[in-house]
């Protein structure tokens, strides 16, 4: 079997000190770094002062699938490769998974290096439930894929991690309040770790009049997960027992709606109605 292996290296969010003692070894030995922007790589190796011992090659999304086939010979000639992104971990919404794939298939060895992830690095400092969550990678880029997308987390009960760009953050977030609604708790991460690193929390309304004049940097969204619907036939007879405490059904309905986010009070309006005719 080749003593060749591919290496996934975690490179720092902002701060170069986050480096692990194993990168900036991997750095100075591996035969070949792969980098998703080879001029950070090399700021990156200078500032760790490491000097970068093998080749360095490109490794971003266009040129990803040209350059498999030439690492993948170098990999099975015994090289090192290491794949590094600007920032963060390689393969999460960055380059390097058709190389991962690649080498899985063909028997290769593949490490990792771990370090810093921005997915995991602002749901930690989000304060949002992360016992249980979702990576989304990036939000859709046109508007009507977006609220396509944004819909379909309405009664998505984990913590929904994704990525933005800050030109259409705002956009975004206005999306995001027509589709699930102006209460529901998130957190914009922005520039983590870096010298202007900012955590801005609050509801969906109070951040996208935030960012309605334009945000700079590096984006992390964590989106809090839905609360769960209570069943249509317990609102029913919540409805009931307030109309029959002196409440009109409409606004009862109102009330009990208020109380339950995702469930609006002309739906439950029906179903009383409909309920009352099956009754």
């Amino acid at each position: 079997m080749t003593s060749g292996r591919l290496l996934l290296g975690a490179t720092p969010l902002g701060q170069p000190l986050d480096a692990s003692p194993r990168l900036i070894d991997a750095l100075a030995r591996a035969d070949v770094v792969a980098a998703e922007d080879t001029r950070r790589v090399r700021l990156l190796a200078k500032a760790l002062d490491v000097r970068i011992g093998g080749r360095v090659v490109s490794l971003y999304d266009r040129v990803e699938a040209a350059r498999v086939t030439a690492l993948l010979e170098a990999i099975n000639a015994g090289a090192t490769v290491l794949v590094v992104s600007d920032a963060g971990m390689p393969v999460i919404s960055d380059p390097g998974y058709r190389l991962v794939a690649a080498c899985v298939d063909a028997g290769l060895r593949v490490q990792c290096l771990p370090g810093p992830s921005a997915v995991t690095t602002a749901l930690a400092v989000s304060g949002l439930p992360s016992e249980k969550f979702c990576f989304e990678g990036f939000a859709p880029r046109k508007s009507s894929a977006r609220r396509a997308w944004l819909a379909s987390l309405l009664d998505e009960q984990r913590t929904c991690v994704f990525f933005e760009s800050p030109r259409r953050l705002a956009a975004c977030l206005r999306d995001a309040v027509e589709q699930l609604g102006g209460a529901r708790p998130a957190v914009v991460c922005r520039e983590l770790t870096k010298v202007h690193e900012e955590v801005v929390r609050g509801s969906l309304d109070e951040l996208a009049t935030w960012a309605a004049d334009g945000v700079l940097g590096e984006i992390t969204v964590v989106l809090a997960g839905a609360t769960p619907r209570a069943d249509l036939p317990s609102l029913v007879a919540h409805v009931e027992d307030l109309v029959a405490g002196g409440v009109r059904v409409k606004d009862a309905c109102s009330e009990v709606a208020a109380a339950h986010p995702g469930v609006r009070s002309r739906q439950l309006y029906d179903a009383v109605l409909h309920s009352r005719q099956d009754g």
